[in-house]
């Protein structure tokens, strides 16, 4: 395969189920959406890995949201990398693609070498959805434990949901001869759904940092069925994660044809960012003309740029703000 060759399950993700087993499950390939992430930046290696881990666990969860709302995924930390944030817009009508967005800060003289996790130091995992105006948002958090961003998505939805939950990632540079490298990424969920919570019932929590882990909410038939799955997923392979040649559902096939799976219709992810001038503009609709006035560059310019895409936009001080005079003249 040569870049700007598409294959038809790039940047989806195919929902599953596992009928003899109570699991749903998601796979994931992203290619041209990762590009389109990590191109808007100059990331160093250990925060780009970080990057797409983020990215492709919001794919595969995200999948989930209903049309038209919004999936956050958000890490805070003390460590070399302070924050990555990532945006998942559900689809604005059946059919339609999702759109994706990350970006990360970091201190780039604290980065070290080693594993990418390491960077992120002490803090918070956090997931967010957005239903729409006149809703109030949902925000459930967990601490960085475990060792990835895929361990800590796995905590939350533990703490969180109660909902037993596994991630198995896989995301790299691909490396081909006479062709320029580019980021792919591919991954694998699964959630048992069980028909009650044992844990509530006072269970032990086994996990990291005191945390709930997926074995401490399930018992007898549940746990025997979770443990099954669990050790098919540890026999793929990187590679088949990723693709390019193996299908979803070739993959599907081989990992799990005991387990009876079966397919739903493939969701469509593209890159996508939904800064705007009118954005920016409303954003700065709160600020009186003395407050303009701090932010005024010495060349008499207001000006913004979006963390997630990098668009840059040059505002005249006299047209934003709730003092602004109407008249937008040559802003740009």
């Amino acid at each position: 395969m040569t870049l700007g060759t598409k294959l038809a399950w790039d940047d989806t993700v195919l929902p599953f189920q596992l009928d003899n087993s109570d699991t749903r499950g998601r796979v994931a390939r992203l290619d041209g959406v990762l590009d389109g992430i990590l191109k808007q930046h100059d990331y160093p290696p250990q925060v780009e890995a970080l990057v797409a881990e983020m990215a492709l666990l919001t794919a595969l969860i995200g999948q989930t949201i209903k049309l038209r709302w919004k999936l956050s995924l958000q890490v805070q930390s003390n460590g070399p990398v302070r924050m990555i944030a990532t945006d998942y817009y559900g689809p604005q009508a059946e059919g339609e693609p999702a759109r994706i967005r990350a970006y990360a800060s970091f201190d780039a003289d604290r980065l070290t070498d080693g594993v990418p996790f390491d960077q992120m130091g002490e803090g918070y995992f956090a997931v967010l959805i957005d239903q729409g105006q006149g809703t109030t948002p949902y925000q459930g958090i967990t601490p960085l434990a475990g060792g990835s961003l895929g361990a800590c998505a796995e905590a939350y939805f533990a703490q969180s949901e109660q909902l037993p939950t596994r991630f198995e990632l896989s995301f790299g540079k691909s490396r081909e001869r006479g062709v320029p490298e580019y980021w792919r990424a591919g991954g694998v969920m699964l959630q048992h759904m069980p028909k009650a919570s044992p844990f509530a019932k006072g269970n032990e929590a086994t996990g990291d940092a005191g945390l709930i882990h997926a074995r401490d909410l399930v018992d007898g038939d549940e746990a025997e069925n979770w443990s099954r799955v669990n050790i098919l997923l540890d026999t793929v392979d990187e590679l088949e994660m990723i693709g390019p040649r193996v299908a979803p559902t070739d993959l599907l096939v081989r990992l799990f044809h005991e387990e009876a799976p079966r397919v739903f219709d493939a969701q469509p992810v593209r890159f996508g960012c939904t800064c705007s001038e009118e954005r920016v503009r409303e954003s700065l609709s709160i600020y009186s003309a003395r407050d303009i006035s701090t932010m005024t560059t010495e060349e008499g310019r207001v000006t913004a740029d979006c963390q997630f895409c990098s668009a840059h936009y040059d505002l005249d001080p006299a047209t934003v703000g709730f003092e602004a005079s109407g008249d937008r003249g040559d802003s740009a």
